[in-house]
């Protein structure tokens, strides 16, 4: 793609001009995270031919639910309204009792997912682990033998689906010099601001020499790990990732659109971070786990993987700023664990993005955003005490 330093919308022409380097952040992300395909390339996630699986409704009015976190009383509405929230679904007992569309947001926009994504990666792999196309605890390298010159010899692939690898990644979003910076061009969305700089995802996984820790010996939250993981999915199956999901997961569960990743300039789709689908489809993501593995009668993840995923965390590894929105939580399969008792566990992105998965209670939440921060310890324990709210409210 031609680098412009700019973009303008040609629908809104009042609208100010998007700086290209900061397309994804505030105030911008309030109009890009439904736009991505107008800044950025993307590729298509074919839904098929098949008919979508059905979401039957049961629509409850949920903005008069209330709430307390901190001292401080909310309701469902008041929480719409004050958290940048673009849309948000709950289903409960198999059916969508609430749906709500902000923010300019409609039932066909495809929405960022920022690392929703790495959850879709992971359910990707399970499914081909079930098909014992990959082995979860071979080293990396038998997979990605180019991989002997970096820090991750000697991981395993469920280091990195448990991102325990003890690989340097500086996940600082807003240093202009960290890994996530050098992601952040690497896979397309930036201008290289230096050119010495991995020109693309792959040089960037070949550069990483340097390890902080034993592999298994604690939890860092690498974004890189699930473009690892989706360059092994990739040798494996022979087909780019994005084929990949249509084939084994978003075309067989019934997706009603087509989705879409972001690519780099080498045409790798961007398993970070990079998904973008409907609020719908998202639903029937979190649906599919809630029945197991199986949606509309058909089975598409092993039940095994999505037991294991629930059940096979190792708290003990979890640590950091991370206990401050899940005290009880840890981190496996691609997955946050949100609570390692009842087993309920979450997809989650920055600037908002949130699918919440609770098989005990038979529900699910998912909520989309845009943000003005890439992390907020507030908001995320607010949306979860949201979240919950609703969970308890419909159990009544």
């Amino acid at each position: 793609m031609t680098s412009t330093p700019s973009f303008r919308d040609p629908n809104m022409p009042a609208a100010p001009t998007i700086p290209r380097q900061d397309w994804d952040r505030a105030p911008w992300n309030r109009w890009t995270f439904q736009h991505v395909r107008d800044m950025v390339p993307t590729t298509r996630v074919s839904r098929g031919q098949g008919p979508a699986s059905p979401l039957p409704e049961d629509l409850q009015d949920i903005d008069a639910i209330g709430y307390t976190l901190d001292g401080r009383s909310d309701t469902i509405g008041g929480f719409l309204e004050s958290s940048y929230a673009d849309g948000m679904l709950v289903i409960h007992r198999g059916k969508v009792v609430a749906e709500r569309y902000l923010n300019g947001m409609t039932p066909r926009t495809r929405h960022l997912s920022q690392s929703v994504a790495k959850s879709v990666v992971g359910t990707v792999f399970g499914i081909l682990v079930g098909r014992g196309l990959v082995d979860p605890v071979a080293p990396v390298t038998h997979y990605l033998p180019e991989l002997e010159t970096t820090a991750y010899r000697g991981a395993t692939l469920q280091h990195v689906l448990d991102m325990t690898s003890g690989v340097v990644f500086d996940e600082t979003y807003t240093a202009v010099d960290s890994h996530m910076a050098k992601m952040d061009a690497a896979c397309g969305w930036k201008e290289r601001s230096d050119p010495n700089w991995p020109s693309n995802v792959w040089e960037l996984v070949l550069s990483l020499k340097e390890a902080e820790c034993a592999h298994g010996a604690s939890f860092r939250y690498r974004s890189v790990e699930a473009d690892v993981l989706s360059f092994v999915l990739e040798r494996v199956a022979g087909t780019r990732l994005a084929e990949l999901v249509s084939r084994e997961l978003w075309a067989p569960m019934g997706a009603a659109e087509d989705a879409e990743f972001t690519v780099d300039p080498a045409g790798y789709a961007l398993g970070n971070g990079g998904f973008n689908a409907t609020l719908r489809d998202y639903a029937r993501f979190a649906l599919l786990h809630l029945r197991g593995g199986e949606i509309g009668g058909r089975r598409i993840v092993p039940a095994a993987w999505i037991e294991e995923t629930r059940s096979g965390a190792r708290p003990e590894l979890f640590g950091g700023i991370y206990r401050e929105v899940l005290p009880e939580g840890a981190y496996h399969n691609q997955f946050w664990i949100e609570d390692v008792k009842r087993r309920a566990y979450m997809a989650r992105g920055v600037f908002g993005q949130l699918i919440y998965i609770d098989p005990e209670a038979d529900f699910a939440v998912v909520i989309l955003s845009s943000w003005p921060e890439f992390v907020n310890v507030t908001r995320s324990r607010t949306a979860l005490a949201a979240v919950k709210a609703i969970r308890e409210a419909l159990s009544a």
